[in-house]
């Protein structure tokens, strides 16, 4: 059977056909939906979403110990989180088969950086496979199961943003039934004492060799031979990309096993060609390894370091130019920069924080990030997921070194973020006897991802009911003393809560708590919160044309400049009434939702 497939499904689709029992992830574009797909074979693999991403490699490096296929997935800056155990199993080795797949994002489309995790890789001395396309994705995974169980190594594989939200057609075969591999006790594997660790180094660079060799004889690597004057080594989306610009102008050599490098193949190639191009996106990953092997090439002397590398890009680097096209004249069109959802429970904390004088706001990473854009002007920095609460609270301390500083530091986070690293940045708080605010916007789901669940909405990733994590007793249990609970939607309340923490000389947390808009609502929801049963609109003999409703940066607000007066677009009001607290005629009245 044939079926058009993104590259995340057909990654899932892999894993699955690869006989995997158990894999685990935290959700990150753009590897957020391989668990979610993965998660749908419900009756074969064991799916979970980890706290962070940490958590999830170790939970599947223990199910790997325990003798079944594993798989863990995350984005490249989650590696980051992962790095600890992962350097640790790299001299391990497996029991079971076990794959980790990075999803790095050329272009910074949704991440706070841009980084190249052929290089953990490298650094970690595993095998990394790079699939082109959907079906590569498929095969190439289960590909890597057989590598990693016969050289005893996890393996890294990467995607990247092109590869994971492109389709292409994939064709499926049955699972392999793959069985779980006795357990039998080693402790000279793997308890990683510094007298077992350093055997274990040897043996790493033993299989470094064993890895060597295999790289230049897999069919993963392999060359097309067009044209001899032009010769381009290109890996992953890189491959499609320079197709589409050479053609059969040129001769390739595509890589999917890169690295350890398969030198000797490069060696192979490079007789049969007259110039060289080594393509690929962001750090000279192939082509500092294929000079140091003496081999001429041109590379990132005339190609980017960074972004994606797409066909007009290499044009560009190329020939000056990319391919002629229609020029929009950009004057014309109208910015759209994002925003909070109309009815968004972190539109009125931010309201009201943004206003608040001689106060550094430390963000962290969701969807409450854009409260650093106008009209709120709400967030100072951001640094990385849970950063917020142990960067604010060394702020806070250096603010308080200076005479008469009036300087308070809030910081901020959201309940899938606080559950990921913000219990530990806390714990810092409180530890170190700290006296910033730490501010938890629990709308009960993963936002930004794309609504996934976590250990404060009462279920599992597989739809199974589990138990609510409370934030106000964990965040109790940590040691703080000074915590409210608050709907933000209630602006008063929001500023009362405010002034209370500001006043404070001693740390203290907020809590505001109320569902996203755009959840799926559970019972519990429907029955604490009531959500969203009635619309706002404007009543226009009461409104005076003042434009403060359109400060709440609310999307469903709209204002006509010719007439002055505000309305309300009835499509897109959930009813939350923050513009209805700040209007000063109370012009915005309620209407009933249709069919309530």
């Amino acid at each position: 059977m044939k079926k058009l497939m993104t590259g995340n499904e057909a990654i899932a689709r892999g894993v699955y056909e690869a006989g995997v029992k158990y894999a685990s992830a935290y959700p990150g574009t753009p590897s957020t939906e391989i668990l979610e797909n993965i998660s749908l074979y419900k009756e074969d693999i064991v799916a979970e979403w980890g706290p962070n991403e940490k958590v999830a490699l170790e939970a599947a490096i223990g199910g790997s110990i325990a003798g079944a296929r594993t798989f863990a997935a995350m984005k490249h800056v989650g590696l980051n989180v992962a790095a600890d155990p992962l350097f640790t199993y790299a001299y391990i080795g497996v029991n079971g088969g076990m794959v980790i797949l990075t999803a790095d994002e050329p272009g910074m489309y949704s991440s706070q950086n841009e980084q190249d995790n052929r290089n953990y890789a490298r650094a970690a001395k595993i095998p990394l496979i790079e699939p082109s396309n959907s079906q590569e994705a498929k095969d190439m995974i289960k590909k890597a199961y057989e590598i990693s169980e016969e050289f005893d190594t996890p393996v890294l594989f990467r995607s990247t943003t092109r590869l994971s939200h492109s389709k292409s057609t994939v064709e499926f075969y049955d699972r392999d039934e793959v069985g779980i591999k006795d357990y039998v006790k080693d402790a000279i594997k793997r308890v990683t004492v510094p007298a077992n660790a350093q055997k274990l180094r040897l043996k790493v660079e033993d299989r470094m060799n064993r890895l060597t060799e295999f790289s230049n004889k897999t069919d993963l690597n392999y060359s097309e031979i067009n044209s001899t004057k032009i010769g381009v080594i290109v890996s992953g989306m890189c491959y499609n990309f320079a197709k589409e610009v050479f053609g059969d102008e040129a001769s390739y050599l595509k890589l999917g096993f890169t690295y350890p490098m398969p030198i000797e193949k490069v060696k192979e190639f490079a007789k049969q060609v007259d110039k060289i191009y080594v393509i690929e996106e962001d750090d000279p990953f192939m082509e500092e390894q294929i000079r140091g092997a003496g081999i001429d090439c041109i590379g990132k002397e005339i190609f980017p370091t960074y972004g994606e590398m797409t066909p007009d890009v290499i044009r560009k680097s190329l020939y000056g130019k990319s391919n002629d096209t229609v020029e929009a004249n950009s004057e014309l069109v109208a910015p759209r920069p994002p925003s909070f959802c109309a009815g968004c429970p972190h539109r009125g904390l931010f309201y009201e924080l943004g206003k608040k004088k001689n106060v550094a706001i430390a963000g962290d990473i969701g969807c409450y990030t854009l409260g650093f854009a106008p009209p709120y002007n709400a967030q100072d920095w951001v640094i990385c997921m849970g950063g917020s609460f142990s960067s604010g609270h060394g702020a806070q301390k250096v603010f308080n070194m200076k005479e008469d500083n009036k300087m308070r530091v809030v910081s901020v986070l959201g309940d899938s973020t606080f559950f990921h690293t913000g219990i530990n940045s806390l714990l810092d708080v409180v530890y170190n006897r700290g006296n910033s605010i730490s501010i938890i916007l629990d709308n009960r789901i993963t936002g930004m991802t794309g609504h996934q669940e976590n250990p404060g909405s009462g279920y599992t990733l597989q739809g199974d009911v589990t138990e609510i994590v409370d934030i106000e007793t964990l965040v109790r249990a940590c040691g703080i003393k000074n915590v409210k609970v608050i709907d933000p939607n209630d602006l008063k309340l929001v500023r009362e809560t405010l002034d209370w923490a500001l006043a404070l000389d001693e740390a203290s947390v907020i809590i505001t708590r109320y569902p996203c808009v755009l959840k799926k609502f559970s019972d519990a929801d429907i029955e604490e919160f009531h959500p969203f049963t009635t619309k706002n609109k404007v009543d226009r003999d009461l409104c005076i044309g003042c434009k403060l409703c359109t400060k709440t940066g609310c999307p469903a607000i709209q204002y006509n400049f010719e007439e002055n007066y505000s309305s309300i677009d009835a499509n897109q009001c959930v009813g939350c009434d923050v513009c209805a607290q700040v209007c000063p005629k109370n012009a915005i009245v309620k209407i009933e939702k249709e069919g309530k």
